[in-house]
């Protein structure tokens, strides 16, 4: 990996998927194998897997990745740390190839989640006004919304609020911040869910 830091535009995710069951191993590695990564750089060791690469695609293989686990009705968790314009990052490990459009399909599964998410402008602005505005974004997509510590709370399904949280994160770069962060929980199939609907 190239040690030169500069303020890369490159986006990049680091996450995990958690699929509560025996048989987790078997869920994660088919879910990244059955998950076309073509248009992307990535990176898995014992902690996360890490994408690098343009928005849309980092988003279309995080949403792809969680999505063929929580479709098999198997309580599903993820953890993912969103991140552009970072001042140290570098100008490798990336996808250089020509880029198409996202490759993961998916978008007529029905699957609900849970989600939570917090922003993060950094670099100048109002940052307060920048995530007021992209919260209110989120809404206007049918994803309820509600304040949580820390945190906003989204209850939805699920290829509407990847496509929620990619819009806010685009958004929120455009709008002038020269480093984005955005980090995401977000839970399929939870007993807890299910418990409250009953």
């Amino acid at each position: 990996m190239s040690q030169q830091c500069g303020n890369s535009r490159i986006a990049g995710c680091s996450f995990s998927v958690h699929p509560m069951t025996d048989q987790f191993v078997e869920y994660i590695k088919g879910s990244l194998k059955e998950t076309d990564t073509s248009n992307v750089w990535m990176d898995t060791d014992e902690v996360t897997t890490t994408v690098r690469g343009e928005i849309e695609h980092v988003f279309d293989v995080t949403r792809a990745v969680f999505l063929r686990i929580a479709k098999t009705g198997v309580h599903t968790a993820f953890n993912a740390t969103y991140s552009i314009g970072c001042p140290g990052d570098s100008a490798g490990d990336q996808y250089t190839g020509d880029i198409g459009e996202p490759a993961n399909g998916l978008h007529e599964v029905k699957q609900h989640t849970s989600a939570k998410f917090s922003l993060y402008p950094m670099g100048g602005g109002d940052y307060m006004e920048v995530i007021y505005r992209e919260i209110d974004r989120m809404k206007e997509k049918g994803i309820d919304v509600s304040a949580v510590h820390y945190a906003t709370k989204l209850s939805g399904d699920v290829n509407d609020t990847f496509h929620g949280l990619e819009d806010v994160f685009r958004e929120t770069e455009r709008s002038g911040s020269s480093h984005t962060v955005m980090t995401v929980t977000m839970s399929a199939n939870s007993p807890s869910q299910k418990e409250e609907q009953s």
